[in-house]
């Protein structure tokens, strides 16, 4: 019983020795280095900059879509309505500024020329009869309330005739500098609300910022969208990483630049990627290393790009990694 049970553990012993003999080592003496990662896709949730009901909904899900395409549309004519409003206080602001700018009207002068010289005889005028009143009080032939009246009179009419001569002078400078300033400042803040009016018309189209494949179509028209709601999820065909994992001890034989070869189980074609970024911080193994004794030893994360990514590269696809020896 004893001599079988030896005999089985031999057995046992020697056929594990045989696996790891053909298996284990076979990489590590030619040097190539083998990892096991998954393929990562990057997704956008795609969504409007502002609130609308949404119009139009121009592809579906698994549609092939370039940058730049036009995904969808909102209802733009609350948009166009503000953007028109505001031109019209674009128009009101640039006629104040002209206005401002080029002075009074060689018509505006001449009026206030004119009504200097009528405030000018008006008070000829009312002295002459201030001294005629004078004159009769003297002689005792009127009142000293007409001869009060008279001086009220011609005090007015200076008055009046400064004045004039204040206005003409005013005619003939135009607008003080600060007034230019303000209407200015006035015309700048109604072209900057006609930007944002013309922003927020083109807000009401989304377009695809990458080349892509539609995930998602979470909307239809009709909908009430809030800023930001998701309208379509888009799965980027350009770039496409793989995420993999290399223990500590074998981490000197990555390099970054480096180039692999790729592969999946779903085709025979070979993929060229290129070691874009390793990670300076350890953690555990994650669950999708597909490597048992590895899952729970400290990794550290590496970024491949895929340099001839197709459509058979698919998010989460198992992938194995082959990196040749480091150079020198």
């Amino acid at each position: 019983m004893i001599k079988r049970i030896f005999l089985g553990l031999c057995v046992v012993g020697a056929t594990l020795y045989g696996l790891w003999y053909y298996y284990g080592p076979k990489a590590e003496t030619s040097g190539l280095l083998t990892l096991y990662g998954n393929v990562d896709i990057r997704e956008v949730q795609l969504g409007f900059r502002t609130a609308g009901r949404l119009r139009q909904m121009h592809y579906e899900e698994g549609d092939v879509v370039r940058s730049g395409d036009l995904l969808a549309a909102l209802d733009d004519e609350p948009a166009l309505e503000a953007l028109a409003v505001v031109e019209a206080q674009v128009l009101e602001a640039q006629a104040h500024l002209d206005r401002m700018s080029s002075g009074s009207r060689p018509q505006e002068i001449e009026q206030a020329r004119a009504h200097v010289e009528e405030a000018s005889a008006a008070l000829q005028n009312a002295r002459q009869e201030l001294r005629r009143q004078k004159e009769l009080n003297d002689s005792g032939l009127n009142s000293e309330r007409q001869l009060d009246a008279s001086i009220a009179a011609s005090d007015q009419a200076a008055a009046r005739l400064a004045a004039s001569e204040e206005a003409l002078a005013l005619a003939r400078e135009g607008a003080r500098s600060e007034d230019i300033m303000a209407a200015r400042a006035a015309q700048g803040g109604a072209l900057a609300r006609r930007e944002q009016a013309r922003t927020q018309v083109e807000d009401t189209q989304l377009y695809a910022p990458n080349d892509g494949i539609i995930l998602t179509r979470a909307r239809e028209p009709g909908a009430m969208l809030s800023v930001g709601a998701v309208a379509y999820t888009l799965s980027l065909t350009d770039t496409v990483y793989v995420r993999a994992y290399v223990d500590e001890p074998r981490l000197g034989h990555v390099q970054p630049g480096a180039l692999v070869n790729i592969s999946t189980d779903s085709s025979q074609k070979r993929y060229q990627g290129q070691v874009g970024f390793i990670s300076p911080r350890a953690e555990f193994t994650p669950k999708t290393v597909q490597t048992p004794e590895l899952r729970t030893d400290l990794v550290y994360r590496l970024r491949i790009v895929v340099v001839n990514a197709d459509g058979g590269l698919r998010q989460g696809m198992p992938v194995t990694i082959e990196i040749p020896p480091p150079k020198g």
